[in-house]
């Protein structure tokens, strides 16, 4: 087959599977699992062949009309070049483990049928933006994984939260749509063009008459779907779905489809330094603000979300100076480890039963119970707190290392403001992971909680997914900038030495202070008489906030603001920990700025609807039988009555006659 051929079965197979899947479900349940496993990972062979062929060289484009429009064409069309190849082989494993784990995860849901074909379909949609080579189908692509992830958000649509979690999730990804299909036409009527390959000539021969305004609408879509300052409060609520969901759609490949856009038409952004600067700006906030809401998070799912969209303001700050090679090279690294991070999750919280027990500080001897989850989590915090030889040390050290080259000055791919904007923020942002990294670790192995139930071993099928991606998680950094410069536009990714010191010391500083931090509460715990514990009324808990409450008093004034000893994030934190806890307030802004005037005058339209509309409406029907009452009520029947009211009416007539004869 040709390299075209097997790019167009890549996401086929697992839009087949889907079908099938749907199909099936009901009337032949054994072949649900080998639908949803057996597609993906055929699609993960045919990826990883189309990648081998490619081989970082000339991009692979073809192209056929879908239909005319009468202006601008639209394409069924493939480009890719070698960051697709990467991007593309990174999906499909995400996608297999996911599909693989899930089989164990959900063994006895009675919806996995339709779980695993929306997984399969979600995953075909982004395989389809990743080789798509026409924005318009690009679109369809990212639109699907959309209302992908609602459902799947929403498999436990029982529970409250998962159904506020999911509208959630759609209406601010939408939100961020709406701009983003505005400026995709503003582009493509530049540019002549819906084809990635036009777009891109068009910008180089400074064809766009608007490069600012289309950016930045474009900027919204982004900001949206990668879960980027302001538009990134849907992704923590989005935890209520299970966790392979997380995984998958809001940790390795959806939130990275709206990097991998701007990695795809960089020349647009850098076309317009205002920009590069907002883009810049935008992945700073980002970064910091979700460094310091993750070690304030108790649901050890929350922490990894917040995580996640720090990790993603990671690649939008490589893109902002320029280096799309670095963006990409750490869209591959996170993609591989926090999924890792993601399932061992599942592991934990599938070991205690039930997935309301994510609070980490409920968890307690967990490292002997869930050996498989505690290794292989270890590697990937590791890995994302960039200690070197873990693969995230490499991938980040190369976007503070090109943010420390744009630093020197303006140059032709971005002004070196935005440089000093994403070193310095990076820098403390490696600090913030690093602590929350530790105190993950700490809680979730090492914790003092309630003892929850023993489920046993947990399914082969969920822990061998685990080792297999700590492989990459422990060494695609060496492997990518060693031996595949060529596939990221012959960049070098080796670190340098200035930000690899910088970053890694102060990656060391953040973990080392964590640990202290915790040492030092575990030993106020330790204080407390075990024999006391179980006569207290509140437990060990309370006993160990009240030997927190009685040393830190002085410095924190009353009960409510002292630190928890379990906890070192709030010692850490401080007095802005109950902030940091809630986001920063973000959904409270919005509620008042957009959502209570939105209701507001919706309750304005229904009083207009109700009190005006229908009272004309009802007026309309009322006259009609009003005077069909009165009509009714005259016909008595009576003859006398008639003929009574006959010499009346005769009468009235001849007084009238009379009065008019006389007048004139």
């Amino acid at each position: 087959m040709t390299t075209t051929t097997l790019a167009v079965l890549v996401p086929l197979l697992p839009f087949l599977g889907a079908a099938a899947g749907l199909l099936l479900g009901r009337t032949a349940p054994g072949f649900v699992r080998p639908l949803a496993v057996l597609p993906t990972l055929a699609a993960l062979v045919l990826a990883a062949i189309v990648a081998v062929r490619q081989g970082g060289d000339t991009p692979v484009t073809a192209a056929t009309e879908l239909t005319p429009t009468g202006s601008i064409p639209i394409e069924l069309a493939l480009y890719i070049d070698g960051f697709a190849a990467l991007v593309a082989l990174v999906v499909g494993l995400v996608a297999t483990c996911v599909q693989i784990y899930s089989t164990g995860y959900l063994r006895e849901d009675p919806r996995y049928p339709s779980y695993a074909a929306l997984v399969s379909l979600f995953t075909s949609a982004m395989f389809l933006v990743v080789y798509s080579g026409d924005l318009i189908v690009l679109l369809v692509g990212w639109e699907v994984m959309g209302i992908c992830s609602y459902f799947l958000v929403g498999h436990y649509w029982e529970t409250p939260e998962a159904r506020a979690a999911s509208i959630k999730a759609f209406l601010v990804t939408k939100l961020g749509d709406v701009p983003f299909l505005i400026g995709l036409f503003a582009l493509a009527t530049d540019a002549g063009s819906f084809r990635i390959t036009k777009v891109l000539a068009t910008v180089a021969h400074g064809g766009l008459d608007h490069p600012t305004l289309v950016a930045l609408l474009l900027l919204a879509g982004v900001a949206g779907k990668s879960a980027q300052f302001p538009l990134h409060t849907w992704l923590p609520d989005a935890m209520a779905g299970p966790t392979p969901v997380s995984a998958l759609i809001h940790a390795a490949t959806m939130v990275a489809a709206g990097v991998y856009f701007i990695a795809r038409l960089l020349p647009v952004f850098e076309a317009s330094s205002a920009a590069m600067v907002t883009l810049a700006v935008m992945a700073a906030i980002t970064m910091v603000g979700s460094g310091l809401a993750a070690l304030a998070q108790d649901d050890i799912k929350r922490v990894l979300a917040y995580s996640t969209i720090g990790q993603l303001g990671y690649m939008t700050g490589a893109l902002a100076v320029g280096d799309r090679g670095a963006a990409v090279f750490h869209l591959l690294s996170h993609g591989a480890f926090k999924a890792l991070l993601f399932l061992a999750a599942g592991v934990i919280i599938h070991a205690a039963g039930t997935n309301s027990l994510a609070a980490m500080s409920r968890m307690s001897h967990l490292r002997d119970r869930v050996p498989d989850a505690y290794w292989t989590m270890t590697v990937a915090l590791l890995a994302l707190a960039a200690i070197p030889p873990f693969s995230g040390f490499f991938s980040k050290e190369s976007v503070l290392g090109a943010a420390e080259h744009i630093t020197a000055g303006h140059t032709e791919h971005a002004p070196g403001g935005a440089g000093w904007i994403v070193l310095v923020a990076g820098l403390l942002t490696a600090l913030l992971t690093a602590a929350y990294a530790t105190r993950l670790w700490l809680l979730t192995f090492h914790g003092r909680g309630a003892e929850a139930p023993d489920h046993g071993r947990q399914p082969l099928t969920m822990t061998a997914v685990l080792w297999v991606l700590a492989v990459p998680s422990l060494a695609l950094g060496g492997l990518v900038y060693r031996t595949l410069p060529d596939w990221f536009d012959g960049n070098d990714l080796a670190p340098t030495l200035t930000t690899s010191v910088l970053g890694t010391g102060v990656a060391l500083a953040g973990g080392l202070v964590t640990y202290a931090a915790w040492r030092h509460l575990a030993g106020l715990a330790a204080r407390v008489p075990l024999g006391a514990v179980a006569a207290h009324p509140e437990g060990d808990a309370g006993l160990v906030e009240a030997e927190a409450i009685a040393t830190h008093a002085p410095a924190y004034g009353d009960v409510a603001s002292a630190p928890d000893p379990a906890d070192p994030g709030r010692l850490l934190l401080g007095p802005l920990h109950r902030h940091a806890a809630v986001g920063f307030h973000l959904d409270a802004v919005y509620r008042t700025l957009f959502v209570r005037p939105v209701q507001g005058g919706a309750s304005l339209v229904r009083f207009l609807d109700r009190e005006v509309v229908d009272t004309y409406v009802r007026g309309a029907g009322a006259l009609p039988r009003w005077l069909g009452a009165a009509v009714r009520r005259a016909q008595t029947g009576n003859v006398q009555t008639y003929v009574s009211a006959l010499l009346a009416g005769t009468v009235v007539l001849a007084v009238a006659a009379l009065l008019v004869a006389s007048g004139a």
